[in-house]
């Protein structure tokens, strides 16, 4: 029997990018996806014979914590995979809190992917090697959070730059955003390096990281 899947992806892209790599394993099924964690649930109210969920972090609505705890507490015996594109400490702590059974980044290859499916069905947890040390720092010093979540810093954006680090959050590439936000690539570069300068980083995933801290995304 095929091992039934479902996502939960605001970005058809990044969606369709997850089900071609489904598509490569004859014993993977993709049966549906929610545009966020409550369009999700709502699919899963009319069918929940699903074995794993790969679930975004960052959706409008219902992020995938919350959908994750949800879904935990209606629906155990389906095993849910974080998909990110970030390893950040409070995405992980937050995560394993509410229940999920492995945290990925999404730019994992299918074979990588389709690991972690299976370790997660076999009863164990799937993580990304960055992922598994960051883990055991943060069991290691849990206080790590929390001192994290007070920053002290002040940073403003303007409402362009935010726009632009939403769609960097999601992997979209320069010309991607410039076609969404109808501008060019060199104006959206020169916004990333003003982004750069104010957040005091020196690439992307620092910049996500540093702007959800101080919850400018």
């Amino acid at each position: 029997m095929p091992i039934k899947i479902a996502i939960a992806e605001d970005n058809n892209f990044l969606a369709e990018a997850i089900e071609e790599k489904i598509s490569f394993f004859d014993d993977l099924k993709f049966k549906f996806k929610g545009a966020n964690g409550a369009e999700l649930i709502g699919k899963l109210a009319a069918d929940s014979n699903i074995d794993v969920i790969l679930m975004d972090i960052q959706m409008p609505e219902m992020n995938g914590m919350e959908a994750t705890e949800i879904i935990k507490a209606k629906y155990p015996h389906i095993k849910i995979i974080m998909l990110t594109v970030m390893d950040d400490d409070n995405n992980i702590f937050n995560s394993i809190k509410s229940g999920a059974d492995g945290y990925l980044l999404k730019e994992t290859n299918p074979d990588e992917l389709y690991n972690g499916i299976k370790q997660v069905l076999d009863g164990g947890a799937a993580m990304t090697p960055s992922v598994a040390l960051k883990t055991l720092n943060l069991l290691r010093s849990p206080q790590r959070v929390s001192e994290q979540n007070i920053e002290t810093e002040e940073i403003e954006l303007s409402k362009r730059e935010i726009e632009i680090l939403e769609q960097l959050s999601k992997g979209l590439n320069y010309q991607s955003i410039a076609e969404n936000l109808i501008i060019s690539s060199g104006t959206v570069r020169k916004h990333i390096e003003n982004i750069y300068k104010k957040l005091q980083v020196h690439n992307k995933i620092e910049a996500i990281q540093k702007a959800q801290k101080h919850k400018l995304l």
